[in-house]
Order: C-alpha cells, then structure tokens, then sequence
C-alpha cells in the first residue's frame, strides 16, 4: 500500500475517487500531520504557516511525490527536496482565473477612483462628478511574467481595448526580453507584475525602475512582495512620482498594522485576497490531485511539475 498523507478539508472530494492501491491518512490539525508525514510516500499539505508546511516536508524522508495548491513554493526546502528526488507539483493556473480578473477590478478601480466613490456613499454623499476619469481602452501595459496568469490577464484586457506588452524569461517574437523592458518603462500607463518569485525577481522593480516609470503610471502586483523594493515604493508613492499602486501581496504578510502603505492615498492594499475570491479552488485543485494519482499510479509524468532548480 502506498500512503498518502492528506488534508481532511479534501477528504469528501478525494476519498470516494482513492484507488485501491492507496491508504489515505487524513490530518485535521499540523500536530496530526506531523505525526504522520514521516511514513507518507504522496503528502499533500498545504498550511497557512509556510514554516510548518517547510518543517513537515523536511521531516518527510520518504516522500516521493509532494502536491500543492499553492503556485509559489519558494517558502518549501527545495533543494532538500530534490536532493531526496521528490517530485513536486504545485498549483499553477488553479487560481489563475480569479487572479486575473483581480487585476482587471484593480485596474478599473484606480483609473474610476471606485474607492472614493465607495467613501462617498458611507458619507451619504452624492457626488457630482466621477473621482476617476481613466479609461482602460487605448491604454498600455507591461506585463511581467506570462505564466498561466500572466496569460490570462493578457486575454481579458484585450477586449478592453489595452495593449499589452509581454515580458518573457525565454526569447519570443510576441515578448520582450529581460533585459529589454527596463528601457521601456517610460511608454506604459500600467506595469503589472505577475513573475514566480525566485532570486532573479526579488526587487526587481526598484528606485530606478520607479523613477523610470510615468508620473501617471500604476504599479500592480499580484506577484510577490519580495518583487517590488517595499521602501522606495512608499518614498515614489508619497512624493507623487507615479500615479498610485495596486497591491495585493506585500513584505511581510500580514502587513503591520503601522506600516506607512495603509495611509497611503494612492496605495491600495489588498491583503493577497485576489486568490481567494472564489469557491472552486479547493474542487479544482482535487480533480487535478485525483488525475496525478492516477498517473502515479501508472508511472506517468506528473504536472504540473515544479522545476527545483528555478523555484517554478
């Protein structure tokens, strides 16, 4: 028998679906799965301290094969991982639907000033004018990171009439290279962030970066916070040197309580929600648990895989 250490929150989804060849051990607190992970040959735990996700991994020895709902794994002993030649899959595109029209509701909320006409009805104050004047048709964006979000974010801001421009790690002919776009950043109204974090993107987007961007310009991130340079963001918010930014990922998280991005007027924090605004995340991601197992079952390569020297 194979055992598989899983999560009790997927246990209707899962269990009637299990093969025979399976004996599902299901964890209901991380005291539980601690217990059990060191016998699990498949472990699929997904916690929301990512310092007992990283210590039950580590106390795994005999995994083969790690599954995770999450897409950035960058908090996971990776290199201990592959030293140990466990096969990794993560959750790439489950959460990429809501995640891009995330991006689309940030982008229509700062160029209509939504959060002030949210404001104004608390007051019961009926406004006379529109605080935002911004349309999204006619206007440009960068896009870093073309993944499965990156992708669906270019997909539906097409119809709105954006052009978009694409940064890849890899040379396209659609796309600009990464060491192409920085010289570029003075032609767009909106630089959206969507890379993987790994050390190649931590702080990519810096002072330099900032000053090079539009006085008009909006930054969003739905990547990671370690992506932006947090300290020279706020200085390039409260000086006014770009439009405003659209967060919905910061270093750290949570975001103290004291922390100069809440009282900014032009910074919208949105508290890394844009996965979480939906209900089909845990379903998606069971049918594709279900569709590897089989394929484990079967000695058939599993996805999608995450490259544990890159971090994706």
């Amino acid at each position: 028998m194979t055992v598989a250490v899983l999560s009790a929150m997927t246990r209707p989804l899962v269990e009637p679906h299990l093969p025979d060849w399976v004996e599902a051990r299901w964890f209901a607190t991380t005291e539980e799965l601690m217990d059990m992970i060191p016998d699990a040959e498949i472990g699929w735990f997904d916690l929301y301290s990512k310092e007992a996700m990283a210590e039950a991994a580590r106390r795994g020895e005999r995994l083969k094969w790690f599954n995770s709902l999450y897409a950035g794994l960058d908090h996971m002993p990776l290199d201990l991982m592959a030293q140990r030649g466990v096969v990794v899959t993560n959750g790439a595109g489950i959460n990429a639907i809501t995640i891009a029209e995330y991006v689309v509701m940030g982008m229509l909320t700062v160029a209509k000033g939504y959060r002030d006409v949210v404001r104004a009805q608390d007051r019961h104050e009926w406004l006379l004018d529109s605080p935002g004047k911004r349309e999204l048709c006619g206007s440009k964006a960068l896009l870093l990171g073309t993944g499965a979000i990156g992708s669906l974010i270019a997909e539906r801001l097409a119809p709105f009439g954006v052009t978009v421009t694409k940064v890849r790690r890899s040379p396209a002919p659609d796309a600009l290279g990464p060491g192409e776009w920085r010289a570029r950043l003075g032609e767009f109204d909106w630089v959206i962030l969507a890379v993987p974090a790994t050390p190649e993107t931590d702080g990519m987007i810096g002072a330099a970066e900032l000053a090079a961007m539009k006085g008009d310009a909006v930054l969003i991130n739905i990547a990671r916070g370690t992506v932006v340079d947090q300290d020279a963001l706020v200085e390039t918010l409260r000086a006014g040197r770009i439009h405003a930014a659209f967060l919905d990922v910061t270093t750290p998280e949570p975001l103290p309580a004291d922390h100069p991005l809440w009282d900014l007027p032009n910074a919208h924090v949105t508290m890394h929600l844009s996965g979480r605004a939906q209900d089909k995340m845990i379903q998606r991601s069971a049918e594709r648990f279900l569709a590897n197992l089989a394929r484990y079952g079967a000695g058939e390569p599993l996805e999608p895989q995450v490259n544990l020297a890159l971090g994706y």
